[in-house]
């Protein structure tokens, strides 16, 4: 069955009352062993479980209202509900959507009214509450309207369109964020406590750490259980180091084919390099090689986007028609059209201006994680959206001056980063011209 109940606090990290021996807690995961035991130890909450919180309100009121926990894996959904029960002096009892069905929410149900007759409330926490269907969502409903339950559902879904309406209008819809880095660094200091012994990572390894987590505590708490293997003694990683040590079991794939990665290697750089006659060379031998001429044709569309981008964007139309061509008329005589497109990509003013900054942003991406777009850039279909601030204040730059308002576009707490810089070559000169009269605006305009 899928149903858990605990009544007190301390059954939150053990079977029973019996006191926990330390080999026994030893041979729990970090994780679990630093899961809060109250709520002022959850981290990174602090606009609900602060001394002004949300949550902080209602217990102070005595009236815990049913609830939606929306947020991403690892900022303490879980915890939060079964600590709100001890705190609230509720029953709790979880149930996982995954794994539940109409019987184990009717069973639920029916313990909830006997406790209920008896004078004890419960909390029923629902897990991944956004996969049960519509009708499952509307069973929730009597049992919340009469106090039968008070419901907190946990779910990293949009609850605009994971939920049924009705059992959102019962439910406050309290939003968690992911981990900040203080935070995160308070989760690794509890670890070294906990543990009793310092990471042995050096500052910026440390730092690469917490950004590998991306948010998500527990996967921070995870990942710092790997370091702890290491034997006591170990140098300092360094952020390269601690990214070969999380990374060893990446899948290594098949490098058996040596000359036709050197072939292609020669064609890519002598067409980089603006040698045609070369790149014709290369292509020539791969063709006789025996190469297939559909994946020539792919790495000569890669190449335009690569090397040439917006210096020509003529040059990836060409060599998708290329790649056409040979598709509609086959060998030898759609290998043509791939030798016109080698000369024009070989013979195209070069710029790796869009590779650049495409990999200065997945960077930025990864190093920042999940960071939301600001406010006013979201759409907001649903009251609940416009509640939360969704699209207030956005500038419709059609309506702008120059039709450019200058708005904010990156992340809140994000500085804002040029990773596009073209180069005074081919296409890309007029489009310096134009981003370079934007900053302008936007510097007149005081964003």
């Amino acid at each position: 069955m899928s149903i858990r109940s605990t009544t007190t606090p301390d059954d939150l990290f053990g079977p029973d009352q019996t006191p926990e021996t330390p080999e026994a807690r030893a041979a729990r995961p970090l994780a679990d062993r630093l899961r809060p035991r109250a709520l002022d130890e959850v981290v990174g909450q602090d606009h609900l479980l602060g001394p002004d919180g949300t949550l902080t309100r209602m217990l102070a009121r005595g009236s815990l209202a049913s609830l939606i926990l929306w947020g991403p894996p690892g900022v303490g959904k879980t915890t939060i509900a079964r600590l709100l029960a001890a705190q609230a002096g509720l029953h709790f009892v979880q149930l996982s959507a995954v794994f539940s069905g109409v019987a184990d929410l009717k069973r639920a149900f029916e313990d909830a009214g006997k406790r209920r007759r008896g004078g004890q409330g419960t909390l029923l926490f629902v897990d991944e509450i956004h996969r049960f269907n519509r009708a499952q969502q509307d069973g929730f409903l009597p049992v919340v309207e009469d106090g039968t339950v008070v419901l907190v559902g946990a779910t990293t879904e949009n609850p605009s369109f994971a939920l049924n309406g009705a059992l959102l209008s019962r439910c406050q819809v309290l939003v968690l964020r992911r981990l900040d880095d203080p935070a995160l660094e308070l989760l690794l200091a509890r670890s070294e406590t906990e543990l009793g012994r310092t990471l042995p990572l050096g500052p910026e390894a440390r730092g690469a750490l917490r950004a590998m987590a991306d948010g998500d505590g527990r996967y921070l708490l995870n990942m710092a259980e790997q370091v702890f293997a290491l034997p006591e003694g170990t140098k300092q990683l360094d952020a390269a180091e601690l990214s070969s040590l999380l990374a060893r079991r990446a899948a290594l794939y098949d490098k058996d084919r040596e000359e036709h990665y050197n072939l292609i290697s020669a064609l890519h750089k002598s067409l980089r390099g603006s040698d045609p006659d070369a790149a014709l060379y290369w292509f020539a031998r791969m063709l006789n090689g025996g190469e297939d001429p559909r994946y020539i044709a792919r790495r000569l569309v890669r190449f335009a986007a690569e090397d040439i981008g917006m210096a020509d964007p003529n040059a990836l139309p060409q060599a998708l028609a290329g790649w056409e061509t040979y598709e509609r008329l086959g060998s030898p005589e759609g290998e043509l059209a791939l030798a016109q497109t080698v000369v024009y990509l070989g013979t195209a003013p070069k710029s790796n201006a869009i590779y650049t900054a495409f990999g200065a942003a997945r960077a930025a991406a990864k190093a920042n994680g999940s960071l939301m777009p600001p406010a006013h850039i979201l759409n907001a279909p649903t009251k609940l959206m416009q509640e939360l601030g969704y699209g207030a204040g956005y500038a419709y730059d059609h309506k702008a001056e120059d039709a450019f308002s200058g708005q904010n576009y990156f992340p809140d707490g994000m500085e804002r980063v040029t990773f596009y810089q073209p180069r005074e070559r081919g296409f890309e000169r007029e489009i310096a011209k134009r981003l370079a009269y934007w900053a302008k605006l936007r510097e007149e305009r005081g964003e």
